[in-house]
């Protein structure tokens, strides 16, 4: 049994393969076993399909691949892939790919490894490429059930925040939309190596079938408009997409007032606008 979770087991590794670390692709290996037991509990992947973006050395891919139907483990570094080759051996229900997960034909590779059965993901997401990840999975229509994830702090509080809340913005608007997320777990930036400058939260998304009747794209050019100028009234930010005698009209039929700012507005505020508009 490996202990990838450990950090005299990841400075051998390193050292063993002269791996050296890319800032510029986030990479922050978990050193902590009580964190990678509490990623696993929450993906809830006995038996299941899993999506990994961003393996790294396989700590988590390690665990998983124990209990999970299958692993598709998807890393940008190719440097990283003769160890997580090494450290996966003994395992049959694991493929590591060397691919960008923004630019392989991810449609293509679900029906080949899952034969387009659902499946969960577990990802340690790189900062720099959060929100594209996020968009890419939860608006692709795939058998997705759920997404395990750990960000940035400061961009899990983001994505859960509700209308009000100093953290709210578009984020949270499109996240709501397509899923139930919740912050489960603050993890200290001690338990990475190399330690980033601040913490991480591991979240749960419970993706949900959307209302096929709202116009999305109406609805989020509306959200991303108000978020766009936030500091200007309702009324102001979203003439940017319609005219003020609609808007007055809308808000009107709506029962919001015009001086409100986009960060007062709930997803349901932002969805009977756009469907009166």
């Amino acid at each position: 049994m490996k202990k990838l979770y450990s950090p005299k087991i990841v400075k051998e590794i390193i050292d063993l393969y002269d791996f050296k670390f890319k800032k510029s692709l986030g990479q922050n290996f978990l050193i902590d076993k009580n964190f990678v037991d509490k990623i696993i509990d929450i993906a809830d992947i006995e038996n299941e399909n899993v999506l990994e973006i961003g393996p790294g050395i396989g700590t988590i891919t390690y665990e998983m691949a124990k209990t999970a139907k299958k692993v598709l483990a998807v890393e940008i570094d190719e440097n990283l892939i003769p160890i997580l080759q090494q450290n996966l051996e003994e395992f049959s229900n694991v493929k590591v790919i060397n691919q960008d997960i923004l630019k392989v034909d991810l449609k293509k590779l679900i029906a080949e490894e899952f034969s387009n059965q659902s499946f969960k993901v577990v990802s340690n997401l790189p900062y720099y490429i959060t929100t594209p990840i996020i968009e890419l999975l939860i608006t692709s229509n795939f058998p997705c059930q759920d997404m395990t994830i750990m960000v940035q702090k400061e961009v899990a509080q983001r994505m859960v925040a509700s209308a009000n809340d100093k953290d709210y913005s578009s984020l949270s608007v499109f996240v709501k939309f397509y899923s139930d997320a919740k912050i489960l777990v603050n993890l200290p930036k001690t338990v990475f190596m190399p330690q980033p400058k601040i913490d991480s939260s591991i979240l749960n998304l419970k993706l949900r079938i959307y209302d096929e009747k709202v116009d999305q794209k109406k609805l989020f050019n509306l959200v991303r408009a108000g978020f766009n100028k936030r500091r200007k009234t309702i009324l102001n930010s979203l003439s940017d997409v319609a005219s003020k005698e609609d808007l007055k009209i809308a808000f009107e039929k709506t029962g919001l007032r015009e001086n409100l700012r986009a960060e007062n507005l709930s997803l349901d505020d932002f969805i009977k606008l756009a469907d009166i508009l």
